[in-house]
């Protein structure tokens, strides 16, 4: 069975792509960030900066995800500021060089302040959308924080500004944002996302955490920002180590299906000073209908997509007990597969995220034994990522789960218990 056809196995709260768009006859790839920030909030390059550079890198879409704002209405951004976001004038003049001038506006404030306009949405859009070839997604990094826990929602393919909620507790806080989220989506009858962010920036959230997310599932196994922790620490689990034990949790106790993870670079830093957190680190490959927002997403949430900061596939699926997938080979590169999950023996979880088999082919295959609660595959090659989150990371590919046969063994619990 496809894995989008997996869909069914659990809850689906958006519904259906809208505009009763024509499908081709065969799906294709589409590469996409999620995840980048501007001047609209605290990245350090103007949008048009930014988007040019993914043009040029060969994605397909891209979403800008400043922090509690959309590209709308009119902002203007001092030039000449002296802070680790600088305006600079030779930053105005390239812009000049590159758009042409008429494309950049400027003003001096009475009290003598120089500043540029920042382009909104629509601006960019008519700039740098080409039909089937690249496009822009609205979105928002709703930022929000209980006690000093920073809880971050990535939420794609609004129409509408969703303002924090708050909660009274880390998972209400995140709860109350995504189900904003699902309500917009439902109120415009369109297909949107939200993807909870770096778990571990912050020592904020705990994999139950992110287990007991309701609604959704989705969040980031990798994001590029040099302070998320990915790889955990003493006291905190890696992001790949949070997956499996949420993906166990979910399953078991809170009976809420499967979670998808996400990559993205999370990129502030767009010219070249500091390399906290700089475009092309990590990404997503989507297989998708047709290159519109709506069929981005619609494939985001049946789960037709794979994360990568490097490995490229070929294609991936499953049928009756088997996950398979086949590598895009590079000249010089080797590839270990390996196919991780929980099993379910003797009415009790085994060790979790256990390693069930490894393969170094091209299509590497794996089939059930009947006690796998979920399997899913990450791919690492043996070249050293370019620009890398920390020092040694290899470039990888991560494949999302899909349900073992053990999986209608379980009576879910209520959470806690």
């Amino acid at each position: 069975m496809p894995i989008a056809l997996l869909a069914v196995s659990f809850i689906l709260l958006s519904p259906a792509v809208a505009g009763g768009d024509d499908k081709p006859a065969q799906p294709q790839w589409f590469k996409g960030n999620t995840h980048t920030h501007t001047y609209w909030s605290d990245g350090n390059a103007a949008p048009e900066h930014v988007i040019d550079w993914y043009v040029n890198n060969d994605y397909d879409f891209l979403v800008l995800s400043d922090h509690n704002i959309l590209s709308q209405g009119e902002k203007w951004y001092p030039i000449g500021r002296d802070d680790w976001r600088p305006l600079r004038p030779e930053h105005v003049e390239d812009l000049e060089r590159r758009f042409g001038p008429d494309w950049v506006q400027t003003r001096t404030t009475d009290d003598g302040t120089k500043e540029m306009r920042l382009k909104t949405l629509p601006e960019l859009r008519a700039k740098f959308e080409r039909a089937g070839e690249f496009i822009m997604i609205q979105g928002e990094e709703i930022t929000d924080q209980f006690d000093r826990d920073p809880i971050h929602v990535n939420a794609i393919n609004l129409q509408e500004l969703i303002e924090p909620q708050g909660g009274d507790s880390v998972r209400e806080t995140i709860q109350r944002n995504i189900d904003a989220v699902i309500e917009q989506s439902r109120r415009f009858d369109r297909p949107m996302l939200a993807h909870l962010n770096h778990p571990n920036f912050g020592h904020a959230l705990t994999p139950a955490d992110v287990a007991a997310i309701k609604g959704e599932r989705f969040f980031e196994v990798y994001n590029g920002h040099h302070s998320v922790r990915n790889h955990g620490d003493d006291d905190t689990p890696s992001m790949d180590q949070m997956w499996d034990i949420a993906l166990t949790l979910r399953l078991t106790e809170y009976d809420l299906g499967l979670l998808y993870g996400f990559a993205t670079d999370d990129a502030h830093n767009h010219h070249g000073q500091g390399r906290t957190s700089q475009p092309g680190r990590g990404w997503v490959w989507v297989k998708a209908d047709k290159l519109t927002p709506n069929a981005i997403v619609s494939a985001l949430r049946a789960g037709d997509f794979y994360a990568s900061t490097g490995v490229t596939l070929k294609d991936f699926g499953s049928s009756d007990r088997t996950l398979w997938l086949e590598i895009q080979p590079q000249d010089g590169v080797t590839y270990t597969t390996e196919f991780i999950g929980t099993r379910w023996r003797d009415g009790a979880i085994s060790a979790v995220g256990e390693v069930l088999a490894t393969s170094s082919e091209l299509r590497p295959q794996y089939e059930m034994t009947g006690d796998e609660l979920y399997v899913r595959a990450r791919v690492t090659s043996s070249r050293e990522h370019p620009n890398p989150f920390a020092e040694g990371d290899m470039e990888t590919a991560w494949v999302q789960p899909v349900l073992g046969p053990a999986r209608g063994n379980i009576t879910a619990q209520e959470p806690g218990h």
